[in-house]
């Protein structure tokens, strides 16, 4: 293709998910939710593994947009579990086009005495159900002749901050598995690309942003002055996942308001 052919040819239904599934993990809540959202709006069809019960706000959300969504709920640090939840996606939809790894959490302790149960448990699920779950889905995709996976990061995939020491080392895992998935499943046409989101006021960091000082000394910091809102994300999260970004591949994009950008 020439160069006044390849421009002629961009369409903004490039952007489109239209006939698209997309696997959101943990979507029924929180960040999650967002992208799920998103996706619909776009086009796709939902399917989300989840830990908490309830799931009737993003199955509204995501039904009023005329997308079909499905659940299934388990424990995604069992191994077990994983093809449990790429079987049941298939039986459902028969296909995998997109996968979000964005189930998380964490553990806030003084480091001397933070325990070797939380550590491993934040691990887990964090940086260990990516690699695993990631590493199913794929096979599915090369059958298919492609697909997106997009993995969540964090302004932790790239510094530390205190007491989340098991945080911190599964978010820096997750930027190595984007890279060795893009190097490994890029010759099957999968792309694999992550999303670091810095700080958002959403309830998840109702903790730390309610304390004011703290909240002026992120603030201070981030170039734009504020903040980061859910529709923040959304937008580039339909990007990774559509034809639009066909030739990004192994990136870890940065959603912080140019806070990584300052001192």
């Amino acid at each position: 293709m020439d160069m006044i052919e390849s421009i002629n040819s961009f369409s903004m239904d490039r952007f489109s998910l239209k006939g698209k599934v997309a696997m959101v993990t943990g979507a029924n809540q929180n960040l999650g939710m967002g992208y799920a959202v998103a996706f619909a709006k776009a086009g796709a069809d939902l399917f989300i593994p989840h830990f908490t019960e309830d799931v009737s706000n993003v199955k509204r959300m995501v039904e009023a947009e005329g997308r079909k969504v499905a659940f299934i709920r388990g424990d995604m640090t069992k191994h077990e579990h994983i093809k449990e939840i790429v079987d049941a996606c298939m039986a459902e939809y028969g296909r995998i086009d997109i996968l979000v790894n964005n189930s998380g959490t964490n553990c806030f302790r003084d480091f001397p005495e933070f325990p070797d149960s939380e550590f491993k448990r934040v691990v887990d699920l964090n940086m260990m159900a990516v690699y695993y779950l990631g590493h199913e889905v794929a096979k599915v995709m090369i059958k298919q002749g492609g697909g997106k996976i997009i993995n969540i990061g964090s302004a932790l995939s790239y510094t530390a901050d205190a007491m989340c020491p098991a945080y911190v080392t599964a978010k820096h895992g997750v930027i190595g598995i984007t890279r060795s998935f893009a190097n490994e499943l890029g010759k099957y046409n999968i792309q694999c690309n992550a999303i670091c989101p810095g700080f958002l006021a959403t309830s998840v960091n109702s903790d730390v942003s309610d304390n004011p000082e703290y909240y002026k000394k992120i603030t201070d910091r981030i170039p734009q002055g504020r903040w980061g809102n859910l529709d923040d994300l959304m937008g580039c999260m339909v990007f990774l996942a559509s034809p639009a970004s066909n030739y990004l591949n192994g990136a870890d994009i940065k959603i912080d308001g140019g806070f990584s950008c300052t001192l």
